[in-house]
């Protein structure tokens, strides 16, 4: 199939879509994408999922790009005011568009959707030429924690299981990691409205899994049992709050015999993929490309 298109599928008793973007030239691989955004918002055009998909799909990656049900907005105010240097809209303007996303629920929702996108692709793949053993799963933010989460699921599952599993400034735990004293002085010149704070996330977290009960792992991965799991490109941002967590992760992975990878993107800030052209942006897609063309 050419030209991007959207599916409508269903999943967690609520209709969603996945948007795929076919590979120019397949090479055999598909990604199975993620946009972050609190849980709560964030669109399928939004360069986190547009710019990922456009990029890999001309490197030869069919990318399914999963329009997931959004958490209720009940902790927006949270986030608090926006940093004018970093090209977001304002909390005003993104209650405006997402108060039309349609009906919008709370875990374990999306984490059902992204199993039923992933099982999608896989039956799907050789309809844009991938094979089905060569299916990834990823995101970026809270898409990487969703990713994570039905991963755990798939695992559990005993099926189909992602090829690698693509986690980019993630947040992993249900909660804010302490930093290191080099993270920590790091974050000290970071604009405020760029950090995540134990507050913020905090109620980010309870907004999307009220009473915290997660024996599985499927709404947070981290502190669980991670043997079995596919191969992981973890990718973090540097001057980033949440990058504790994504580093703890990687160690709690590699403790259970899962192979991973660890990059930081020096000098980047949280959120630096819907920044069309950063460096980070740019070097992220091609270790994302690198890691999903391997055979």
């Amino acid at each position: 199939m050419t030209g991007t298109h959207d599916i409508a599928l269903t999943g967690g008793d609520h209709d969603f879509r996945v948007r795929v973007y076919p590979a120019q030239e397949p090479n055999g691989a598909l990604l199975v994408w993620l946009h972050g955004g609190a849980f709560m918002f964030g669109t399928l055009e939004m360069p986190e999922a547009d710019q990922v998909g456009r990029r890999l799909s001309a490197a030869g990656i069919t990318v399914v790009s999963v329009d997931y049900t959004l958490a209720p907005l009940d902790a927006l105010e949270v986030l608090g005011p926006p940093d004018p240097d970093a090209d977001m809209p304002s909390p005003e303007a993104i209650r405006a568009e997402m108060e039309a996303a349609g009906p919008r629920a709370r875990f374990p929702v999306a984490n059902l959707q992204i199993v039923a996108a992933f099982d999608w692709a896989v039956e799907n793949a050789g309809s844009y030429g991938a094979d089905p053993e060569r299916v990834s799963l990823g995101g970026a933010s809270a898409g990487a924690n969703l990713s994570a989460g039905a991963a755990m699921r798939l695992r559990d599952r005993g099926t189909t299981t992602p090829r690698v599993l693509a986690l980019v400034y993630p947040s992993l735990h249900d909660g804010i990691l302490s930093p290191n004293a080099e993270t920590a002085e790091l974050l000290r010149d970071v604009p405020p409205a760029r950090l995540f704070t134990s507050e913020s996330r905090s109620a980010i977290n309870r907004n999307y899994l009220p009473d915290g009960h997660d024996p599985d792992g499927y709404a947070f991965a981290g502190g669980h049992d991670l043997v079995g799991l596919p191969e992981v490109l973890m990718v973090n941002a540097e001057l980033d709050s949440l990058r504790p967590s994504g580093e703890a992760f990687a160690a709690e992975l590699a403790s259970a015999s899962v192979d991973v990878r660890v990059v930081r993107e020096r000098g980047a800030m949280h959120g630096y993929l819907n920044e069309v052209g950063h460096p980070a942006a740019e070097h992220t897609l091609m270790l994302l490309e690198a890691a999903l063309a391997v055979r």
